[in-house]
């Protein structure tokens, strides 16, 4: 026997009526089921939206930030667990403590392709609740394994990989939400969810050092028990509010179209350097910070990310009027810049500029973030040539986005793993600062040469 179709009259409550009807824009209904499930979602339908539609998917996209910003809370918890254990008896190489930084990335990005085809397997509010709940064990794992440093370093890194699971939680928040929002209006949307997001990690870089300081000692277990009330209340909150689309499917050949083209992996190569580079940093900051400027307290290093999420949506804001390549060659060069400053203020041992250098290098890969997600769909509409065309290129350019995004990931990998070989042969991290600055010369040289060179593919086009 067939399900009977139910109407939500409020947030949460469901009762028996005929399809919900769009009124007088003569948008086509839509009809809801038990599990709240939606059928008829179109959010290209004028009426539907205006009518419903739209404050359907403001208040799954509140609740998708929501969960996504514990997402990279969690993800980022340990760049400010780790200068903290030798506080509560751990004793720790060098290499050991970028391994603790580097393996929550590794996971992350590596989860980054599945967790963007469970959505439509499972359901968008389905999958927040579970990928939510998901976050208890590296959570819980963590404020148990911090009280005892006989656990050593082989169960603080199997607890680290574990957080890597809040990586994750990014591609299939921006997945469940790209199916809500119309064209028009996605990227707004999806700017918005990725900037709440990218907050988490600056959250729990300010939030942890008061909380496991509360009253005599550290106890930095509650560094991992502090998410425990927050992760139940998103998935509680999923659960009651949001909503799961029959109508999300996944497209697997997206990725197989995208892996075709040369641009795929030029870009995915081009958000290393951006969005790698904030991961990376991210997580290696405070350890930066207590190695070199031991007397100064970690908690400022919040700073950095807070700048560079920040800066994300204002990157695609630029890109939107001055073009995505253009913002990301600049964003390339302002990153070279701060990390020359950086490896001279290091020499000086000077915390301001060591500070303000850094500050300024996550602005910038916080803006080249945003441009270089602008970028994409702009690089796969140049050169339509009819319909079908037109709709193979959209289907690589959302192949393409989520690649990028699962590739660039590894940068916060990289990074870090990169300053423990640096220490590990020179002694000090600037061999791999001066290595990065390489590598922006490259990758902005590169972008110039395939985007924005007037004798290249694109010529005058703007990308």
């Amino acid at each position: 026997m067939a399900t009977p179709l139910v109407t939500a009259d409020a947030p949460g409550t469901t009762t028996a009526s005929a399809p919900l009807d769009t009124g007088a824009l003569t948008g086509a209904p839509i009809t809801t089921r038990p599990g709240r499930w939606i059928d008829g979602w179109n959010p290209e339908d004028a009426g539907q939206w205006a009518s419903v539609g739209r404050s359907i998917a403001k208040r799954n996209l509140g609740l998708s930030i929501f969960a996504e910003f514990l997402g990279f809370a969690v993800w980022a918890v340990w760049s400010i667990v780790v200068p903290q254990l030798a506080g509560v008896g751990f004793v720790l190489s060098v290499d050991q403590t970028f391994w603790l930084i580097a393996v929550p990335s590794l996971v992350g990005a590596t989860l980054r392709i599945p967790y963007t085809f469970a959505v439509p397997l499972f359901g968008g509010r389905n999958w927040t609740i579970i990928s939510a709940l998901l976050l208890l064990i590296p959570t819980i794992g963590l404020g148990i394994v911090v009280q005892n440093p006989s656990w050593g370093f082989g169960a603080l890194l199997a607890v680290a990989c574990l957080a890597g699971v809040g990586g994750g939680n990014f591609a299939s928040s921006m997945a469940n939400i790209s199916f809500f929002y119309p064209e028009k209006e996605k990227g707004r949307a999806l700017g918005l969810n990725a900037a709440g997001g990218n907050l988490g990690t600056a959250a729990v870089q300010w939030a942890v050092p008061i909380v496991i300081a509360i009253g005599a000692g550290i106890s930095l277990q509650r560094a991992g028990f502090m998410f425990v009330p927050l992760v139940v209340l998103a998935a509680f909150l999923a659960w009651k509010y949001m909503n799961n689309l029959s109508n999300a499917k996944s497209d697997p050949r997206s990725y197989g179209v995208a892996t075709k083209s040369r641009h795929t992996w030029i870009l995915s190569f081009i958000y290393i350097g951006t969005f790698g580079s904030f991961i990376g940093f991210a997580g290696a900051f405070p350890t930066l910070l207590k190695g070199q400027f031991p007397d100064v307290t970690i908690s400022i290093a919040f700073a950095g990310a807070l700048v560079g999420s920040l800066a994300r949506p204002l990157g695609g804001i630029l890109a939107d009027k001055l073009g995505g390549a253009r913002v990301t060659i600049a964003a390339f060069t302002i990153m070279g810049v701060g990390v020359v400053c950086a490896i001279f203020a290091l020499r000086a041992h000077s915390f301001g500029a060591f500070l303000a250098s850094f500050l300024v290098l996550f602005t910038a890969t916080g803006a080249g973030n945003g441009s270089v997600y602008r970028m994409i769909p702009a690089v796969f509409r140049f050169g339509v040539t009819d319909e079908a065309d037109r709709l193979r290129r959209i289907r690589a350019a959302a192949g393409c986005i989520g690649i990028a995004g699962a590739i660039g990931a590894f940068g916060g990998f990289l990074v870090p793993r990169g300053f423990a070989a640096s220490t590990s042969l020179t002694g000090n991290i600037q061999a791999a600062l001066w290595v990065i600055v390489g590598f922006y010369l490259v990758m902005g040289l590169t972008t110039w040469a395939v985007y924005q060179r007037r004798s290249g593919q694109f010529g005058t086009t703007v990308i």
